[in-house]
């Protein structure tokens, strides 16, 4: 490996290829404007909602302990903070605005209403030994599942310490005994704890699976956005070459009758026009025929691609690169020679993104293969790099997971988040892939694409 650079070949011969121009680099950094993952708050009648809901619950079980049980309790004072609740609800409806998304410091304020509510609730019914006293979680999931983490832990920590307080002192619990109900010491200290512990693990879970959801859409829009980006590209070069194909009659008439002027007019400015015309309209000729012979630009014709030229657009960006040689092989049945595929946006732009990563943690060389037989089409990239961390290996291709651990053995020294794994893997998959990633045998990592046949090779 005297001079590293980057090369095509065969099985058979290793013979080079007609290069294209090589396309413009496009890293996932450059595509990734959208923000970082933001979950959305609740909205103002989501909150009411919810709202309406414990007070039909509360209302019920005050009327039917009350009334239909018959227990001693302080109903008045309980149905004044049901009422509470339910008045306001109604000042929120009057207010209206009620579609709108609540902000944060507006779905907080409401929460921790909540919690006071049913906390004095409940310091009216009993307390912690009330079994109704789980229902202090429900206000501080919602806040996990919906509110940024400064909001959740102030919220949490109010539920906790109502918790703490009903556990110390609260009126006794409504049953047909004369005597109060009073659970022995380790059921009450159990009664918190359990309370205390249900409030931290569902919030942590909430909050845990909100995360994910909210990272795993962020990432399918970027997905969905690259894959506009690159079908957009493509839009662009089928225009210009239906354009330039257009355009070429008329300007053909054009040189012809500037070629008359200038033959025919005396020698004068009317001539120096007349043979400006004929040089502009020849460079016209020269930049439409360059646009013609992209075979990229013109997709009724060039809607199909040799395996190839794939494999070329993919290593060309890296044909400069004076570290690492970028070599690209193609495996088939002998008897069938080149293999025509489907130009797809999304197979090109995984592939690049697969070889640029291989690049940048490779040592010295980058290996990537094709090879097709009668029933499938695989694709796969191995360098011989660290290769990937055994404690990630098994997440690889989900959103927000490094894919090498603090960029050990990175080139460019990035630190990033399997966001372009996820990207390149999701687009492969909407053609039809299996999208592998592992460890060779010795050293560095491999990625693998396989296709049914039928999927991207064209039609004979």
């Amino acid at each position: 490996m005297d001079s590293p650079s980057s090369s095509i070949s065969t099985d058979d011969d290793r013979a080079g290829l007609d290069r294209p121009p090589p396309p413009e680099r496009q890293a996932i950094a450059s595509i990734w404007r959208l923000g970082s993952a933001r979950r959305l708050g609740p909205r103002i009648r989501t909150l009411v909602n919810v709202r309406w809901l414990a007070v039909g619950g509360q209302l019920a079980a005050i009327l039917v302990t009350a009334y239909g049980l018959g227990f001693p309790m302080p109903t008045l004072a309980c149905l004044g903070l049901v009422a509470l609740s339910a008045a306001l609800n109604l000042a929120i409806l009057l207010a209206g605005g009620i579609q709108r998304q609540a902000t944060d410091r507006e779905a907080t304020a409401q929460l921790a209403f909540d919690i006071l509510q049913l906390s004095a609730l409940l310091y009216l019914t009993g307390g912690t030994v009330n079994p109704f006293s789980l229902l202090l979680i429900a206000p501080v999931v919602l806040a996990a599942a919906t509110l940024p983490l400064r909001q959740l832990v102030g919220l949490g920590l109010l539920a906790v310490v109502c918790v703490v307080l009903l556990s110390i002192s609260a009126l006794p619990l409504p049953s047909p005994h004369t005597e109060p109900f009073d659970p022995p010491l380790v059921n009450r200290v159990g009664n918190v704890l359990s309370r205390i512990l249900g409030i931290v693990f569902c919030a942590g879970y909430a909050w845990q699976a909100a995360s994910e959801a909210a990272r795993m859409e962020l990432a399918l829009d970027t997905t969905n956005a690259v894959l506009a980006r690159e079908q957009r590209l493509s839009a662009l070069g089928a225009l210009a070459a239906a354009a330039a194909h257009e355009l070429g009659t008329p300007l053909a008439t054009i040189t012809i009758v500037a070629r008359e002027l200038a033959r025919e007019l005396p020698e004068g400015l009317a001539r120096e026009d007349a043979e400006l015309l004929v040089s502009q309209s020849a460079r016209c000729r020269e930049i439409l025929q360059r646009l013609t012979a992209d075979p990229r630009a013109v997709d009724e014709v060039h809607g199909a691609m040799g395996l190839s030229q794939l494999l070329e657009e993919a290593i060309a960006p890296h044909a400069r690169d004076t570290h690492v040689q970028v070599e690209a092989v193609i495996s088939g049945p002998p008897e069938e020679g080149s293999l025509e595929i489907r130009r797809m946006p999304e197979v090109i732009h995984a592939l690049t993104s697969f070889v640029e990563n291989a690049v940048d943690f490779a040592a010295a060389e980058v290996l990537v293969t094709a090879r097709f037989d009668d029933r499938h089409i695989s694709l796969e990239i191995r360098d011989d790099g660290p290769g990937f961390a055994p404690e990630v290996l098994a997440k690889l291709g989900e959103p927000y997971v490094t894919s090498r651990p603090a960029a050990e053995g990175s080139r460019s020294g990035h630190t990033g988040l399997g966001l372009g794994f996820f990207i390149a893997k999701t687009l492969m998959e909407r053609t039809g892939a299996v999208v592998t990633f592992r460890n060779g045998r010795s050293r560095g990592a491999v990625v693998t694409a396989r296709w049914p046949r039928d999927r991207l090779a064209v039609a004979a």
